[in-house]
């Protein structure tokens, strides 16, 4: 069983991701059993009989708007969405919004091509799990996110950015003003 990262520990994922043919029409793509994670065309075409059948969730590209999938965000265990390549950086702005915008507190996972270098800033954007690319090691990616104790800017997991976080003592001004 692969492994991923997820509430800062390596774990066993048991959640398969579904990435059908795209010549294939959404109604003759065959779900597998067990916990599955469908595009989110599959899932608009079939959300009834994925709700029916329990344990599905849905993945979003980069280029996909999360609005479609706010009626059932409270029903989802798990929302994922994809980077194609690590310079596509548009994952990071669907991750931001499902957290800040539509309220999505389930579990929030990158996949594709995800470098240890990333989860960083990843997180920092909501993600809360991390299926690394396959030929980098699990455990040394978790390990890239012990070196980082605070970020300077604001993001959804602390909206306030570092120099309003702290106090400053001003010089008393002079007298006579």
């Amino acid at each position: 069983m692969p492994e991923i990262i997820r509430a800062n520990a390596v774990v066993a994922d048991n959640w398969q991701i579904l990435r059908p043919a795209p010549e294939t029409p959404i109604a003759e793509v065959e779900i597998p059993a067990g916990r599955v994670v469908v595009p989110l065309a599959l899932w608009l075409e079939r959300h009834a009989e994925l709700i029916a059948r329990g344990e599905a969730a849905v993945w979003l590209a980069g280029t996909d708007d999360p609005a479609p999938i706010a009626p059932w965000l409270l029903q989802l265990p798990l929302v994922a969405v994809d980077f194609p390549k690590f310079t596509d950086g548009r994952g990071y702005s669907v991750a931001f919004l499902l957290r800040s915008r539509f309220g999505y507190r389930g579990e929030l996972r990158a996949i594709g091509d995800v470098l240890p270098d990333q989860l960083f800033f990843m997180r920092r954007v909501g993600f809360d799990a991390f299926a690394v690319r396959a030929d980098k090691d699990v455990r040394q990616a978790l390990l890239s996110l012990q070196p980082f104790s605070d970020a300077y800017q604001g993001s959804w997991d602390n909206a306030v950015p570092a120099f309003r976080r702290h106090e400053r003592a001003w010089p008393a001004p002079p007298h006579g003003n």
